[in-house]
């Protein structure tokens, strides 16, 4: 008696299968990859918030950290703290257990065939889809996080929860909950769909080119070097793609732009002014932060004994 065929399912491909506790511990790793990573730069999100919006104030990284230092001592660096770790924390919950969710439906409404010829389709389809509820998560704790960063001093409170009360009290002028909902799709689908494409086809490239023995023949320490070094890269991409949408986002919480349009907004600022102004601090910081991201995810999924992202 023969046995029944084996049917191909993307949730077996893995080390483990990808089960609901496969899932949950992938959105324990995004939470702790996000929200530390961004809670632990907030100083330099306060500085490049403050160019982008005020840019005849604050005219270089270095320039700005030591003025907002200056006038405002060390608390006003770390401004922003409790709502970058919450919010964040919620939106890699989100962006990287969903991916894993979305990438294996994904793959096998596809099937094995044409998986395997449309793989960064897929991956680009998974991180657009899982980025769509995390940004959800994320808005009103970034849209907080915003308007205590570039508030004149005395103007917003700086505590969390005395900032979340303002705006919901002030959410007929600042638009909270969900104001900066679309200009922040608009940032974060572009960066997280170049972020995941450009990490699993740079680590593709690596385990095909450099690594050419099989993936699991290397020890861990090798493994999360390919994972640092393939997500730094895909960071730097990352910041290019997205950081008109980004200034965008920073001009919606100034007090100036209140009322005003998106696209009137685009207009007077310029789009170039928009697309460079501040990138080269923000390349810095997401290159680092998203080598670091990826890092911590595949270090937690490695301790968890599910594997590192991706391969040949």
């Amino acid at each position: 008696m023969t046995s029944p065929l084996k049917v191909w399912d993307a949730r077996n491909l893995g080390p483990v299968p990808h089960d609901t506790s496969y899932y949950a511990k992938c959105m324990l790793g995004g939470a702790l990859a996000c929200g530390l990573t961004h809670a632990g730069i907030t100083p330099l999100d306060v500085a490049k918030c403050n160019m982008q919006v005020n840019p005849a104030k604050y005219k270089g990284l270095g320039a700005s950290l030591k003025l907002l230092s200056a006038e405002e001592g060390s608390r006003g660096l770390w401004k922003g703290f409790g709502p970058t770790l919450v919010g964040y924390s919620l939106q890699g919950m989100f962006k990287y257990g969903l991916y894993e969710v979305f990438k294996d439906t994904y793959m096998n409404l596809a099937g094995e065939e044409l998986t395997e010829k449309y793989k960064p389709a897929i991956w680009l389809a998974g991180s657009a889809s899982a980025e769509v509820f995390a940004d959800i998560a994320l808005c009103p704790l970034e849209m907080t996080k915003v308007k205590i960063q570039t508030s004149p001093t005395g103007t917003f409170p700086i505590p969390f929860g005395a900032a979340l009360s303002e705006m919901s009290k002030t959410k007929i002028e600042t638009r909270f909950p969900f104001g900066s909902l679309v200009p922040l799709w608009s940032r974060q689908i572009p960066y997280t769909m170049a972020k995941f494409f450009c990490f699993e086809k740079i680590v593709q490239l690596f385990y095909t080119h450099v690594f050419t023995a099989p993936k699991d023949t290397y020890g861990k320490p090798t493994q999360l070097g390919v994972t640092f070094a393939s997500g730094y890269l895909a960071g730097v991409v990352c910041a290019v793609v997205s950081h008109p949408a980004d200034s965008l986002v920073s001009q919606l919480g100034k007090v100036q732009n209140k009322g005003k349009s998106i696209g009137q907004i685009t207009s007077e600022v310029g789009f170039g002014t928009l697309a460079t102004k501040g990138l080269g601090t923000r390349v810095i910081m997401i290159g680092t932060l998203t080598g670091f991201q990826w890092w911590i995810y595949d270090s937690f999924k490695s301790a968890m004994g599910l594997g590192t992202t991706g391969g040949k």
